[in-house]
């Protein structure tokens, strides 16, 4: 009996004595793992269900090895349809935290087996739109409505947001991403870090970096100078991670310079955290991987989502010494630190009850608020209670959001012809008739949707007939020209594609030989080539991808309910040849899996305002219901100052941007850099706001330079422009610095 009580006493005393997670410091934590409980804390848990992206030609990328399958751990069971797992280790109070997509909203599983109840998330706008409304405050606000989410369902690190510059508009991720330009991409992304982190779960900024293509993502070799990488491709980064502290950063699939970015020491530890100060963890992309030794020397701490192999390999390295002991400590305590700020191991329990009504209504309003009015007659807006003549297939299955990481399984999509009846417009019926049933056929006969292929039917063919039917029973025709995005391809400078098809551009010109009015609606996540749409219609709204309650916000801005107040965030091009990247995407001529950014600095607008070239529509360009008129334009010290002025007939909101004109450092540099903007209240008819810009960021130096001696400022005259886009200069003022 004696003895019975010494061992239930012994017992408790090493209870005690044991680290517990949250409890002991992580340095006690890492000492008492044994090594294969640190390789699995660096390596997540191996599902069988995804498969490794293509690598590029000529490239041997090991990361879809199988290994032995003695060391696989599948654990897929915690929040079904979540992107991976982390490894648990019970005894020390570790949990297997839960990563989940993703940009545009939470992606896990809506229905469970043995379970009747549903599991849907809101499709937010995506990440295009959110940028195009220059607001930080309502992208912050659609942040924290899917930070509660993914706390209420269990996830514990949304693998969001993806901010990689919009380097040419063929990249198939355009949609996910923000902008051509680095500092709206970096503020917009530090507006949703901060939303979503504040519900008390996490984000992993990605993909650090340069990861502006699919083709051959996974070990294309991108040649860049430091400049262009410190003053485009890095510089959102490092004002996300200085001003927002995400909890992690993903990096990316590809080579930088030759070496691969989950591999690169330099990009991970001297630049990300010795520069920025990151103090989070660095997780690859999944399946991002060549040598797991060297990633985790790199300072890419988890290997994601993980396999047999890495497990052996890295054990076989401890032993061997190829991969130091200290080394493989620092990957793991940096994840621990972080693992115990997630709602997993502070044991609060999720309740599965987002308020999707609530969120919807965000996404609404977010949406109406990113769309970009890029040409207007005087038509828009519409008088509610009329008859539409709508016409193309996304009219009736409008896309919320595209496929891959960005796709979230929601209760429903509003398309465009609800969202017109819902608001009193009444649809010509035979046309609508026949494209429900052409598309409900078709269809009919392609697989059901889901997050890595989202089927669409064919265009319906519309007869001449058809259209001067349709045109018999009404004078308004709404015509809608979209695009599927998706991860793991680019688009094609082809028509159909990047270019209208020879179908589309005929539909327009019946319709314009028709009908008086005529609105072209686009739903795409990344630009198309428009020359010519203007002059066969009165009106184009860039709907983007607005998320589920598309059909609603859209009709909200044809409608005059909502004012339009988005702006472009890149640069329209008149064809594709004028950009400059055009030269040097995919692959460079004559190379195997080698792409050279041989227009460094000159991306976008840069270019365009540089070389006098007149874009189609300019970077920050979108128009509005009424009028706006810029005075008073002063530096007080700290903040750009200015009064706007609504000079037309209705309230509206207007974005002003401040461009820059610096002496310059170096040749080849830009004529002038958007370095700061803001976006007024509402103002009334007649009345004005004093708007003050924040002039310079705690994070960035938006007036510095990048040389060899690293950053610099030029003394001597800058010239400061006040603009409704990069084209439209309002008042300017000079200041010697």
């Amino acid at each position: 009996m004696i003895m019975k009580k010494y061992a239930i006493a012994t017992l408790i005393l090493l209870s005690a004595c044991t680290p517990r997670l949250g409890k002991t410091s992580v340095d006690k934590l890492v000492d008492a793992m044994t090594v294969e409980e640190k390789v699995r804390t660096v390596v997540g848990t191996f599902t069988d269900i995804a498969t490794p992206p293509p690598v590029a030609p000529g490239v041997k990328n090991r990361a879809d090895y199988p290994g032995s399958g003695e060391n696989t751990v599948v654990s897929r069971n915690q929040v079904p349809g979540a992107a991976g797992d982390g490894y648990a280790v019970p005894r020390l109070g570790i949990p297997a935290v839960v990563y989940a997509d993703g940009p545009a909203g939470v992606r896990i599983d809506p229905r469970r087996d043995g379970d009747e109840a549903t599991y849907f998330c809101t499709a937010f706008p995506s990440g295009t739109l959110l940028a195009s409304s220059w607001d930080p405050e309502a992208v912050e606000q659609v942040g924290e409505a899917i930070g509660d989410e993914a706390h209420r369902y269990g996830v514990d690190i949304l693998l969001a947001p993806g901010m990689n510059l919009q380097r040419n508009p063929l990249t198939g991720r355009n949609f996910e991403y923000y902008s051509e330009d680095p500092l709206v991409a970096g503020i917009t992304a530090a507006s949703y870090i901060k939303g979503v982190q504040s519900q008390g779960v996490g984000t992993s900024v990605k993909h650090f970096a340069a990861n502006n293509q699919e083709l051959y993502r996974n070990g294309i070799n991108e040649i860049i100078s430091e400049r262009a990488l410190r003053e485009l491709y890095f510089r959102g980064f490092e004002l996300a991670v200085k001003e927002a502290q995400p909890w992690t950063v993903m990096s990316s699939y590809n080579k930088i310079n030759g070496v691969y970015a989950s591999e690169d020491r330099w990009l991970l530890t001297d630049i990300l955290r010795n520069e920025w100060g990151f103090d989070g963890f660095v997780m690859s992309d999944w399946f991002g991987a060549d040598d797991p030794v060297e990633q985790m020397k790199a300072g890419n701490d988890l290997l994601m989502p993980g396999t047999p192999y890495q497990i052996e390999e890295l054990l076989e390295a401890v032993k061997s010494g190829a991969l130091p002991m200290d080394v493989l400590d620092t990957n793991v305590k940096r994840i621990l630190q972080i693992v115990a700020k997630t709602p997993r191991a502070q044991g609060i329990v999720y309740k599965n009850d987002p308020d999707l009504e609530a969120h919807a209504a965000v996404s609404r309003r977010i949406a109406a608020e990113g769309m970009v009015l890029l040409h207007n007659d005087g038509v828009l807006p519409l008088k509610t209670g009329g008859k539409v003549a709508l016409f193309g297939n996304f009219g009736y299955d409008t896309q919320p959001g595209g496929s891959g990481s960005g796709y979230v399984n929601r209760a429903y999509k509003v398309t465009l012809d609800k969202g017109l009846e819902d608001a009193g417009f009444q649809l010509v019926a035979p046309l609508a008739e026949a494209y429900r049933n052409h598309i409900s056929a078709e269809k009919a006969l392609l697989p059901e949707e889901y997050f890595w292929v989202v089927p669409t039917a064919s265009e319906k063919k519309v007869s001449i007939d058809e259209v001067r039917a349709a045109a018999r029973e009404t004078d308004l025709a709404v015509v809608t020209i979209g695009r599927m995005s998706g991860e793991g391809g680019d688009l094609s400078a082809a028509e159909g594609d990047y270019f209208l098809s020879a179908e589309e551009k005929q539909l327009l010109k019946d319709v314009r030989s028709n009908f008086k009015k005529v609105v072209v609606v686009l739903n795409t996540g990344a630009p198309l080539e428009l020359t010519g749409v203007a002059e066969l219609s009165d009106a184009i709204l860039l709907a983007w991808l607005p998320g589920q309650e598309a059909g609603h916000a859209i009709t909200d801005i044809l409608s005059g309910a909502v004012n339009p107040s988005g702006k472009l965030p890149v640069s329209l091009a008149s064809h594709y040849s004028d950009i400059p990247s055009s030269r040097n995407f995919g692959v460079s001529e004559g190379e195997l899996n080698v792409v050279r950014y041989e227009e460094d600095l000159m991306v976008g607008y840069r270019y365009f305002t540089t070389a006098g070239v007149r874009p189609l529509y300019p970077f920050g360009f979108g128009l509005s219901y009424t009028t706006f008129e810029y005075s008073g334009f002063r530096f007080d010290g700290k903040d750009f100052v200015l009064t706007v002025k609504n000079t037309g007939p209705v309230p509206g909101r207007e974005v002003v941007q401040i461009y820059v004109e610096k002496p310059a450092l170096s040749e080849g540099r830009p004529v002038r850099e958007l370095c700061a903007y803001g976006k007024t209240d509402v103002i009334d008819p007649g009345s004005s706001q004093e708007i003050r810009i924040q002039a310079l960021r705690p994070s960035i130096d938006p007036l510095a330079q990048w040389t060899t001696e690293g950053w610099k400022r030029a003394s001597g005259i800058y010239r400061f422009h006040a603009a409704a886009s990069s084209e439209d200069l309002r008042v300017s003022i000079n200041l010697t610095l």
